[in-house]
């Protein structure tokens, strides 16, 4: 069955606007644990334009599923995933000027830092995914750097301008996750999923889990974050067999 695993990044992106205690994402977490989600993530940036220390340190304490803590490949967010303990780590690319992540991390280029993070990484008992483009040559990267996981950049197909480019993009991403799957790598699927786009990446049997942030915090303005979790849900384990 594939699961769905919840960024709250954005609720803390609402309280630091204010610089309040409020919204709390610890509470949010649980919102979405109690609604289905088999996962939490938080993206722990440098900058801590969202996600403090402080959040970390009290998902790890609540969180009930699983916590994926998401970073850079930095020396401070090395020191503190081995300290904090998720059940995993992401690695992904991170510049200080970008407003969300703006493309896969480029492991054959810095397979040497990668490779080292995920060693330190997997001796404190930490399992390690690599947030990539849907790409071959990444693909065979990753898995020679010990990677456990690969989560595939969704951002291109859901970006698309046309049924034509999305069609495109949508077929390197089924390549990108049979290929990763027949060489071991366990994969998840990520970044600009939406309650119109998700449907079709989530029939492919070869992903195992999808990570949605933005668009569930968004439809929770709406409805409510446990009902938009729940939207979600049905939307990417519809009552039909195969999935």
């Amino acid at each position: 069955m594939l699961d769905l695993a919840v960024n709250i990044d954005h609720v803390a992106t609402v309280r630091q606007a204010r610089g309040t205690d409020e919204p709390d994402p610890v509470i949010a977490a649980s919102i979405c644990e109690l609604a289905g989600a088999a996962g939490i993530v938080v993206h722990l940036r440098e900058d801590r334009r969202h996600i403090q220390d402080r959040d970390v340190q009290l998902l790890r304490r609540t969180v009930k599923t699983r916590l994926n803590l998401e970073m850079a490949a930095t020396r401070e967010m090395i020191d503190i995933a081995l300290q904090v303990r998720p059940d995993m780590v992401t690695l992904v690319p991170e510049k200080r000027q970008e407003l969300t992540t703006e493309g896969g991390l480029d492991v054959k280029g810095g397979r040497k830092k990668i490779g080292r993070a995920i060693e330190q990484l997997n001796s404190g008992g930490i399992p390690v995914s690599l947030f990539i483009d849907p790409d071959p040559k990444q693909i065979r990267a990753a898995r020679e750097t010990g990677a456990t996981y690969v989560e595939l950049h969704t951002g291109s197909y859901c970006d698309a301008k046309t049924l034509d480019e999305q069609a495109r993009e949508f077929n390197l991403i089924r390549e990108a996750a049979a290929e990763a799957g027949e060489t071991g790598l366990r994969v998840h699927a990520g970044h600009g999923l939406d309650y119109r786009n998700t449907p079709r990446i989530a029939a492919l049997e070869t992903i195992d889990e999808l990570s949605i942030g933005h668009a569930i915090i968004s439809r929770a303005i709406y409805v409510g974050l446990d009902q938009a979790v729940r939207e979600m849900l049905a939307l990417i384990r519809p009552p039909f067999p195969g999935r």
